[in-house]
């Protein structure tokens, strides 16, 4: 997904609308090191085919360590922590996560709620980036956090088109443990703490909500589920992917196959409803709306929680300010903007 938007369009639109947050704690410093430890939720699952689809993307919770060295990028920190889910790969499986610190007007770290940020598809997470940025001028500490072959964790999997979706498995764990990781950081509001998932890192959130109800709230961005109607039916993107993936040779069998693993409908009846909202696109080319609706429904996402908004995958970047703003209220617990209601369907 790009974003046409130039960044100081971005920036001077947030800093005009967004409040700033409160004093906070100590400062962080290089090589800084955070305890912390997994809060998920192991519950017993009725529903077999979700139990099923649980058994491959839960793990032991327990106890680990995040990092702290300073970014390479226009993010404060790069931090760093283990997968719950390794492969194998030594440089995949240790988590980066980019930390954009909300700050006051005097440049100081503040307490405030966090965003944890998943990015699209494209190789430069340029979206994730803007919209991290964003959202920390709508008063959130933000988190990019790179998924497996990207950014920090590019490994021998980056680019392999036959581990792409075993690598979406590890993401969702990765994403879930997120949450705790940015629990354990000081200046962060714990008690609001959300995951927000671009595209492809849409679909990973989407999956994510329904290991267990880990996030405070939840922000599915063109996205939804049937993830394999998206693969085999989209334009653009996803039609790029489907023939790539067949120049690899991998088959069609294969590919439903590593999808069914990660597949969000299959765990949908577990969202927390209430606290999940759903961004999507009216004529998105490469998520088929049909998508989007199927996982609406299938979650019972609330009247106000699906919004559709004119435009494609790409064209609906221009009302991405709209979107945080949206977003931003939710996360800081503020009243809606009197006339920005947008179009809602269930």
């Amino acid at each position: 997904m790009r974003l046409p938007l130039p960044p100081t369009v971005l920036a001077l639109f947030c800093s005009a609308v967004f409040p700033l947050a409160a004093a906070g704690d100590a400062p962080v410093k290089a090589d800084d090191l955070f305890p912390a430890a997994d809060t998920l939720q192991r519950d017993a699952e009725p529903n077999a085919d979700a139990a099923e689809c649980l058994t491959g993307l839960r793990w032991e919770p327990g106890k680990f360590t995040v990092s702290a060295t300073p970014s390479t990028t226009d993010a404060d920190w790069l931090l760093r922590f283990p997968s719950p889910l390794p492969g194998g790969i030594k440089a995949n499986d240790s988590v980066g996560m980019e930390w954009y610190l909300q700050r006051d007007a005097a440049g100081a770290p503040v307490k405030a709620p966090a965003l944890v940020v998943i990015h699209e598809s494209g190789r430069e997470m340029v979206a994730g980036r803007m919209f991290a940025r964003g959202m920390r001028l709508a008063g959130c500490h933000t988190f990019l956090l790179h998924l497996p072959g990207y950014g920090s964790r590019k490994s021998a999997i980056t680019g392999d088109l036959k581990k792409v979706f075993h690598g979406l498995r590890q993401a969702s764990a990765d994403a879930r443990r997120a949450r705790d990781a940015v629990a354990a950081l000081p200046f962060v509001d714990t008690t609001r703490i959300g995951l927000c998932g671009i595209s492809l890192g849409g679909f990973v959130t989407a999956t994510t909500v329904g290991l267990d109800h880990g996030y405070a709230r939840a922000f599915i961005l063109l996205a939804g589920g049937n993830l394999a109607d998206v693969v085999f039916q989209g334009a653009r993107d996803a039609a790029t992917l489907r023939r790539q993936l067949r120049e690899a040779g991998v088959t069609d069998d294969e590919v439903r196959a590593a999808i069914r693993t990660i597949e969000p409908m299959r765990l949908a009846r577990r969202v927390d409803r209430e606290h999940v909202w759903l961004f999507s696109a009216q004529k998105d080319e490469v998520v088929p709306p049909a998508c989007s609706v199927a996982f609406a429904q299938a979650a019972r996402l609330p009247a106000g929680h699906h919004v559709e908004y004119p435009g494609g995958h790409y064209s609906v970047a221009i009302v991405m300010p709209v979107i945080m703003r949206r977003i931003s209220e939710i996360m800081l617990d503020l009243p809606p903007l009197p006339g920005a209601e947008s179009s809602t369907k269930q």
